[in-house]
């Protein structure tokens, strides 16, 4: 290949920083987009009333924690300036609020707290007239909030208490309560010098545009109540407002532009309908939220840091800082888009831009992760769900990326860098000799002849096949196979190990030193294979390369067309040789896996033989041979088909096997990926450390549904110790789901010739492995050694055994989250975002469970049968 030259150079430069700096600014459009100004009715009189709770960030005044006289003097002076009038609750608390609030002409309409004990109501009743007879600015007295509404008391008790505060004081005095309660008992209304009521269109589920007109429909219908009762009495809006964050109630969103939309709207209404009313709240209150959910520590029109929320003119942004979050998102992603934009410059331009969009998205969330602090009041349980979701986001990104280059390269390259097709053998070509070894244990000695046979078979010369059997301890299984080989001729060598060590890696290690010397090549096929005539002469001619180590076709099946199971896994296989393998043969960096594979003999021997330290022999032989700097080269083109795996038990404990032999690899040789002395390529180390990703994820998959089902316990029977988990940190998870699941189902529509049929049947059995490997991985990082189980390619029982006996621990997990649900269900219920959220979760993480029980089933309906 020429070099290129620098104008083609200087073209690409140019074209990807292009191409980064103008996702970079879809990405702060989007930003501005999403926090795009709204259009609001200006307010620039003053607002009647606020309802004021005093407490600062971190105080709770139900853990008698109470602000002192500076931080109530700073909070009254800042509220003066918006209102002159305020609302309190208690009387016991902070009594020193009506003094200061005279010194800046602030009127107050005081309250007293009761609710179910006698002997506190008494003390708040009395601190209430000690009160108002004292300071000539409390002009309004409320005896109770919402007592009748939590029913802390019957009517005519909280009538005692009104009658009680109306013949010691000499101003107006009511309780307070929303429109149904007095609708329920007129009476109340006769007790009171004016009606306080709470009308708060939240609560009821109206959509902000509609609350305005919501409020005043309340107030029409509370008119016409009072004036059968008392004519002409007075009404006052004790509460009204909007919250800025929390769960959504059916059509009511909070937001911080509902929040002033509402508002502003009201204030314009309310002034000309001449309403007195109090907005809920002056100032936000984090504690609130362990009382009455998420919401209610967002009523403030001030922060909890004593921050205006929003302008009470001109037009109001939902997130105010997010100029410079999406300006710290673009530079975070700005170099990695880059990089990849010039190294990936050949890919089509549609591939190009959805990497990058999908790495700037990655940045954005993580920014938008690390900033809620700043933007929520995060409780004790939410800043150890954020530290602990945090780095499980940051990992899920990292699969994320991972998924999606292998999907873009897939999709969007315009050719395969290195593509290796069957060679056509010319006469008078030289033909190494290869030893053909075959390893065998325990195996149905029909399928071995079979396998035999086929080898017997080849158009080729200079070959031997040794047979090696390991520990098969029944005469009749190795007997038949042994004579069979005496049959073949002097090409066909049969050894019976036994004991053996090392399983199949000692067992391969033996043939290697029986092997004939005239050997070049080490051919490796398994016991059910039935290889084609051409295997050897149309790929052996890829040694004449001295830089080439290993020849590997793809893992193959024959006999699944008219057995449901086996035809769903044959599709499954199918997934990695045509997809995974050629993404990885871009970079020299395939899994060498132990059949249809040929090893140049020297280097084998010379490298260390095979290993047998791991149960995964044939990938970390790869990995060496990468180390030493030699090629391999991956064919796709079937040479060679076997069966596959007998039943869902066998299916699982060949992918268990391979995620445990991955973590013994890792461990081992994590040193090579990570050095800066390796040998190992970039492209190698990518591959080698990223690869297994996809396995770390159903690891994670595990650990997550075993927290959520706990948390879950936790919320249905300690509500009050365990509540769900903010709706933000929920939807990154929901969307690696999809996005997930959306890139495997494109891929195999795309590269994998089946139906969509095959394909959805494809997922499930790929799904429901995520146990068996999450199992594998966590053992292979603890465990030091694992034992080769042999993959069952039939069935030597008389009956079929239970279907799920294979996954029990599968239909346990499966059970428990299904009780989950239903517990979520009877005690959380739905109406909230978070527990809808927290309730997909739980079913989007059964799904791997029920894969795996549906796989069961359909392997035990389908049987033996084949061909």
């Amino acid at each position: 290949m020429s070099p290129v030259s620098p104008p083609v150079v200087r073209k690409s430069f140019w074209r990807a920083l292009a191409l980064t700096l103008l996702v970079a600014a879809a990405n702060v459009g989007l930003w501005a987009f999403l926090n795009r100004p709204v259009q609001i009715a200006d307010w620039r009189g003053d607002i009647h009333g606020l309802a004021f709770n005093p407490s600062q960030r971190y105080q709770d005044p139900t853990k008698q924690l109470f602000p002192s006289e500076s931080e109530l003097d700073g909070d009254i002076r800042l509220l003066s300036q918006y209102s002159k009038r305020l609302r309190t609750y208690s009387s016991l608390e902070n009594p020193t609020i009506p003094r200061l609030a005279n010194f800046y002409g602030v009127r107050v309409m005081a309250g007293a707290w009761i609710e179910g004990r006698s002997e506190r109501n008494e003390r708040e009743l009395a601190a209430l007239i000690a009160l108002a007879r004292k300071n000539a600015n409390i002009d309004r007295a409320i005896v109770g909030n919402e007592v009748i509404l939590r029913g802390d008391l019957p009517v005519r008790d909280l009538i005692g208490y009104i009658d009680r505060a109306r013949a010691q004081l000499k101003i107006p005095v009511s309780t307070a309560e929303p429109l149904d309660t007095w609708q329920r008992n007129p009476e109340l209304i006769r007790h009171v010098d004016f009606v306080a009521v709470h009308i708060l269109p939240y609560w009821e589920r109206v959509p902000r545009k509609d609350a305005v007109g919501f409020v005043l429909g309340q107030l029409a219908s509370l008119r016409q109540i009072v004036d059968q009762v008392s004519p002409g009495k007075p009404i006052v809006v004790g509460e009204i407002g909007w919250p800025s964050n929390g769960d959504r109630k059916e059509y009511a969103q909070p937001s911080l532009a509902d929040e002033a939309h509402f508002l502003r709207d009201w204030f314009n209404v309310a002034a000309r309908e001449k309403i007195e009313y109090y907005v809920m709240e002056a100032i936000d209150q984090p504690w609130k939220e362990q009382l009455g959910g998420r919401a209610e520590a967002y009523w403030g029109m001030f922060n909890a840091n004593r921050q205006p929320k929003f302008s009470l003119t001109g037009t109001v942004i939902e997130d105010p800082n997010w100029p410079w979050k999406a300006g710290f998102a673009s530079l975070l992603a700005l170099l990695p888009m880059f990089w990849f934009a010039r190294h990936f410059i050949r890919f089509r331009a549609t591939g190009l831009a959805f990497f990058l969009v999908l790495v700037q998205l990655s940045a954005s969330i993580l920014v938008w992760m690390a900033t809620l602090p700043y933007d929520f009041y995060l409780s004790p349980f939410d800043w150890a769900m954020l530290l602990l979701l945090f780095p499980a986001q940051f990992a899920i990104i990292l699969i994320l990326l991972i998924n999606g280059f292998e999907f873009t390269e897939v999709l969007w390259r315009p050719r395969w860098l290195r593509e290796f097709k069957p060679l056509t053998p010319k006469p008078g070509d030289a033909q190494p000799f290869v030893s053909i070894h075959l390893a065998c244990y325990n195996e149905p000695p029909e399928m071995v002849i079979l396998t035999l046979d086929s080898l017997a078979a080849l158009d080729y010369e200079n070959y031997e096949v040794i047979v090696l059997d390991n520990n098969t301890k029944n005469p009749e299984i190795w007997k038949p196979v042994e004579a069979h080989c005496e049959r073949l001729g002097s090409k066909f060598r049969f050894y019976h190990l036994e004991p053996w060590p090392g399983f199949k890696a000692g067992a391969l290690n033996y043939g290697l030193q029986v092997t004939d010397p005239r050997a070049e090549v080490v051919a490796v096929v398994d016991a059910d294979y039935e290889v084609r005539r051409d295997w050897l002469s149309a790929l052996t001619g890829y040694f004449a390369d001295p830089k080439v180590a290993v020849v590997q076709c793809p893992q193959a099946h024959r006999e699944w067309e008219h057995n449901e199971f086996r035809r769903m896994t044959n599709w499954e296989y199918d997934g990695f040789f045509r997809i995974g393998m050629h993404h990885r043969n871009e970079r020299n960096a395939i899994i060498q896996h132990g059949t249809m594979t040929m090893v140049r003999k020297n280097l084998l021997a010379d490298t260390g033989a095979w290993s047998e330290w791991t149960i995964c022999e044939d990938a970390e032989l790869g990995l060496r041979l990468m180390k030493a700097g030699y090629d391999l080269v991956y064919v796709d083109e079937l040479m060679g088909k076997g069966l596959t795996p007998a039943d869902f038990k066998a299916y699982k404990s060949q992918r268990y096997r391979w995620a445990f032999g991955a973590m013994q690899i890792m461990k081992a040789r994590l040193g090579w990926m990570v050095s800066k002395t390796s040998t190992l390529t970039r492209g190698q180390r990518f591959h080698f450390l990223t690869g297994w990703f996809s396995w770390f994820g159903d690891a994670l998959h595990l650990a997550f549904t075993l927290m959520a089902m706990l948390w879950t316990l936790g919320m249905v029977l300690a509500p009050k110790y365990f509540t769900l988990p903010m709706y933000l940190f929920l939807v990154p998870l929901i969307g690696f789901f999809l996005f997930k699941a959306a890139f495997g189902i494109i891929l195999y529509r795309v590269r994998v010739p089946c139906s969509w049929k095959d394909t959805i049947a494809a997922s499930v059995a790929s799904m429901g492995l995520s146990h068996a490997i999450a199992r594998g991985i966590y053992e292979g990082l603890w465990r030091k050694k694992g034992e080769f189980i042999r993959t069952a390619k039939s069935r030597r029982i008389g009956k079929k055994p239970n279907p799920f006996t294979s996954v029990s621990e599968e239909l346990l997990l499966f059970l428990a989250i299904v009780a989950c649900v239903i517990g979520m269900v009877n005690s959380i219920g739905i109406n909230y975002a978070e527990g809808k959220l927290w309730i997909a979760i739980l079913a989007a993480q059964a799904i791997p469970y029920a894969s795996a029980l549906i796989g069961a089933w359909i392997a035990h309906k389908s049987g033996d049968a084949v061909g």
